[in-house]
């Protein structure tokens, strides 16, 4: 365990403010030490992690310290002003880490026989897209799929939002069209959330393979979206609210599915 030297304080700065977004090798930030913990609990390569000396004073994170170092990480303890020089965050909570997951393929990802799956279409709040991501988990969703220009779901705050969901669920990028029509290939039902005029939530029937388009946070999924998705649904809603947060919608669908499929 040493101290940082200036090449890791860049390489941390460097992965902050812009993140590899292509190809199935990902490098991930992950800000704090719970997603530290989930990632090595989940069995995600850590490649290297730094730790405000307080905090490493603290036993849990000094056990998880010598673990990583153990695994072959490169541990760093240093000082508080280095450690906001290494985190994305202004005020971080003690540790920072860069960890390489290997991601599925669109086909893999959605190849499960009983699929509950999450497009994300436009959804460009990173905190939605990781909260998104954490309700999915606990719902039972087996894929996140992100496209267009929604947020990256393994951006750091994504990454924070999930509270480590995104580390575990299988999660893909793609371009719309081709999600689409993998879809229909694998035989999963497509359903857009919409605002009005669709299929009562209670009245669907979640219980087959389904996939969930979401939309943009302002405009929802676009009309020439919807003319490829089977069907659409509505939750329903005391007048005269119109809409729903995006997560807060995406919830209630998730859970109507858990419901029905449990």
């Amino acid at each position: 365990m040493t101290g940082a030297s200036h090449s890791s304080v860049k390489r941390y700065r460097e992965l902050a403010r812009k993140p590899p977004t292509n190809g199935l090798e990902r490098e991930l930030l992950l800000d704090g030490p719970h997603l530290l913990f989930e990632a090595h609990q989940s069995g995600i390569a850590i490649e290297s992690a730094a730790f405000e000396q307080d905090a490493f004073n603290e036993p849990a994170i000094r056990t998880l310290a010598e673990q990583l170092l153990a695994d072959g990480a490169d541990v760093f303890i240093v000082s508080r002003k280095t450690l906001e020089s290494m985190s994305p965050v202004r005020s971080p909570a003690g540790a920072v880490g860069i960890a390489r997951r290997t991601l599925p393929t669109l086909t893999d990802a959605l190849a499960s026989s009983n699929a509950l799956i999450v497009v994300a279409h436009d959804v460009q709040d990173p905190g939605n897209v990781g909260g998104i991501m954490r309700t999915a988990e606990a719902a039972g969703a087996t894929a996140f799929v992100a496209t267009a220009s929604t947020a990256d779901p393994l951006g750091w705050k994504a990454l924070r939002g999930s509270m480590g969901s995104g580390l575990r669920l299988p999660v893909v990028r793609g371009e719309i069209g081709d999600v689409l029509r993998a879809l229909r290939t694998a035989g999963v039902e497509t359903s857009a959330l919409v605002p009005r005029a669709g299929r009562p939530l209670f009245e669907a029937d979640l219980r087959p393979p389904s996939a969930l388009i979401l939309g943009s946070e302002g405009a929802g999924v676009p009309a020439e979206i919807l003319l490829q998705i089977e069907r659409r649904i509505t939750i329903p809603m005391q007048h005269p609210v119109e809409s729903l947060n995006v997560g807060v919608a995406a919830a209630l669908v998730l859970y109507e599915a858990f419901r029905q499929r449990t």
